[in-house]
C-alpha cells in the first residue's frame, strides 16, 4: 500500500505574522493573527483593571478519529477546541480563568472573573511570571507541524488494512477490539507582561489495532501502535497488524509461576514508565510538597554509574520538543544525571523558587528524554538482553497503578515470559512484581540496544537486578 502523504506547511509556522485577513491554514478556523489581538485585548484589559502582571493564552486543536471493529466502520469523531486563558497577578496574589467564547465582551468577563479570584487570593511569595533573563526572546523552529490531509474514508480503508492484516496472520487470532486511526493538530499564541510572545502548530498521527488470539478462557489480547508528528513517517498499517497478533500469539498458553525473586527484564516501551517514575521523583512540585523518594538528591548517586539521562528540546519533529515552556521560558539541552549521578531537576518558576533554585524550562513536563548505558554494545538488543537476563521474568504488560512516590513502593500486576538459560520458555500471567523505585534504578544492570520512543522519553529494554514475583 502506498503511505498517504502529508500536506506539508510551507512556512516557519512559529513566528508567523502577516495580515489579519488571511484566511486561517491547514483546517483551523482561526489565523495566529486573530489569537495575537485576543491576547493583546485580554492583557490590555487586565492592566486596565489594575493587575500588576498578566498572562494569556489563545488555542486551538482539531482533528479526525476513525475506528473500526471486525471489519467494520465503527465510529468517525470530529473534534474541534478552542480557549482563551488568562492569569492575573496583583502583587504576589494570582488568579486564572478561561472561555471557549472569543467575543469581547466574554473576553472581558473572563479577565475579570480572573482578576476577582486575585484580589481574594492569599499573597504566595513565591508568585509570579518569570525573571526576565528567563524569558525566551528569540526560538528555532522544530519542524513540529505536518498536517495531514486525510479524509474519513481514506483513514477508515487505513484502520482496515491493519486490523485485516492482523486478523490474517494467523487462524488463532479470532477476534478484535478493534483499530484505529487519529490525525490531530493544534496552534496556539501567548503572551504575558514581562515582554514574552510566541506560538507555533504542532501536529500527532496514530495507527493502532488490538487483535485477539484464542478461545474462550484461553484468550489473550495485546495492542500495537505508531505515532509521528509526520503521517509520513508512520508504520505501515499492514507492520503494525502483524506485529500486534504476532505480540497475542506469543502469548497463548501462559501460564502462572511460584512467587520467587529474580532479575526482571522491562521491555523497552515499559522502561519508558521506569524513565518516568525518576521524572516524576525529581519535579518541582513533589519536590518542594516533600512527597518525593528521592528528595535531596541532586548531585547524589540514584542510578549506577554507567547511566545517563540527557535532555533534548529541540529535536526536530520530536514529540518531547518545544522551544520554550509553557510560561515562555526558553529551553536548552542538557545532561539530568551523569554517570548515575543528578545533575538537575524540572523545575517550573513556581517550583523553582519554592526550593531556591532557577527553572530549567520544565513547565508543563519533560522533553525528550534519553537513557542509555556506558555498558551498552551494539548486539545488545532483545536478544541479547535476554541472554543477560539468563533465568527470571521477561515483562511485556504491567497493569495497576500501585507506585507510591512519597515512598518509592512500587507494586503491578504484571505479564510476559519465563526465561531460562537466555531463552523464553513460556508466557506467564496473572503475577504481581514488587519492589522499591530507589533499589530498582540503583538496581539497573543494563539497557538494550533496542531503543525505542515512547512519548518523550527514549529508552532500551532494562534489567533491573533483583524484584520479588508473586505468582501462586
Amino acid at each position: 500500500m502506498t503511505q498517504i502523504s502529508p500536506v506539508r506547511s510551507s512556512r516557519n509556522t512559529s513566528r508567523t505574522v502577516g495580515k489579519p485577513d488571511r484566511p486561517p491554514e491547514a483546517g483551523f478556523s482561526y489565523h495566529r493573527d486573530f489569537f495575537e489581538t485576543l491576547v493583546d485585548t485580554a492583557l490590555g484589559h487586565a492592566k486596565k483593571l489594575g493587575a500588576s502582571d498578566a498572562a494569556a493564552e489563545a488555542s486551538e486543536g482539531c482533528g479526525l478519529s476513525v475506528s473500526v471493529r471486525k471489519g467494520e466502520l465503527e465510529s468517525v469523531e470530529r473534534n474541534r477546541d478552542k480557549s482563551l486563558g488568562i492569569t492575573v497577578y496583583i502583587g504576589k496574589k494570582r488568579g486564572n480563568a478561561a472561555t471557549s467564547d472569543f467575543s469581547k465582551a466574554a473576553i472581558q468577563q473572563t479577565v475579570k472573573a480572573a482578576y476577582d479570584i486575585a484580589r481574594f487570593t492569599a499573597e504566595d511569595e513565591t508568585s509570579g511570571l518569570p525573571d526576565d533573563s528567563d524569558i525566551a526572546r528569540d526560538y528555532p523552529a522544530l519542524d513540529l507541524f505536518h498536517p495531514w490531509a486525510i479524509t474519513s474514508e481514506e483513514a477508515a480503508q487505513l484502520a482496515l488494512k491493519c486490523e485485516a492484516a492482523a486478523m490474517n496472520t494467523s487462524r488463532l487470532i479470532t477476534n478484535s477490539e478493534g483499530a484505529g486511526v487519529s490525525a490531530q493538530q493544534s496552534h496556539f499564541f501567548s503572551a504575558h507582561t514581562k515582554g514574552f510572545r510566541g506560538g507555533y502548530a504542532s501536529s500527532r498521527h496514530s495507527i493502532s489495532v488490538a487483535p485477539i488470539a484464542g478461545k474462550g478462557s484461553q484468550m489473550q489480547r495485546d495492542a500495537w501502535y505508531s505515532s509521528m508528528r509526520d503521517a509520513g513517517e508512520l508504520a505501515r498499517p499492514e507492520a503494525v497488524g502483524r506485529y500486534a497478533a504476532e505480540r497475542a500469539l506469543a502469548r497463548l498458553k501462559s501460564r502462572k509461576i511460584p512467587t520467587t525473586q529474580c532479575p526482571v527484564l522491562f521491555e523497552s516501551p515499559l522502561a519508558a514508565g521506569l524513565l518516568g517514575g525518576f521524572v516524576q521523583a525529581v519535579s518541582g512540585g513533589a519536590l518542594y510538597r516533600k512527597s518525593s523518594f528521592l528528595l535531596d538528591s541532586m548531585g547524589k548517586l540514584v542510578f549506577p554509574k554507567h547511566i545517563d539521562i540527557s535532555e533534548d528540546p529541540h529535536l526536530p519533529k520530536g514529540k518531547g520538543s518545544a522551544p520554550f515552556d509553557e510560561e515562555g521560558v526558553k529551553t536548552s539541552a542538557r545532561q539530568v544525571v551523569d554517570a548515575g549521578c543528578v545533575q538537575g531537576y524540572f523545575l517550573s518558576t513556581y517550583s523553582a523558587r519554592k526550593l531556591g533554585m532557577r527553572t530549567t524550562g520544565n513547565a508543563g513536563g519533560s522533553h525528550n528524554l534519553t537513557l542509555t548505558s556506558r555498558k551498552t554494545r551494539a548486539g545488545d538488543d532483545l536478544d541479547g538482553m535476554l541472554r543477560k537476563l539468563g533465568r527470571g521474568l521477561f515483562v511485556t504488560e504491567l497493569m495497576g497503578q500501585g507506585v507510591n512516590y512519597v515512598t518509592g513502593d512500587y507494586s503491578r500486576g504484571a505479564s510476559g515470559f519465563w526465561v531460562e538459560n537466555g531463552e523464553i520458555v513460556f508466557p506467564v500471567e496473572e503475577i504481581t512484581i514488587a519492589g522499591n523505585l530507589k533499589d530498582m534504578l540503583m538496581g539497573i544492570q543494563a539497557v538494550g540496544a533496542d531503543a525505542y520512543n515512547y512519548g518523550a522519553k527514549t529508552v532500551g529494554s532494562i534489567l533491573v537486578n533483583r524484584m520479588k514475583v508473586a505468582g501462586t
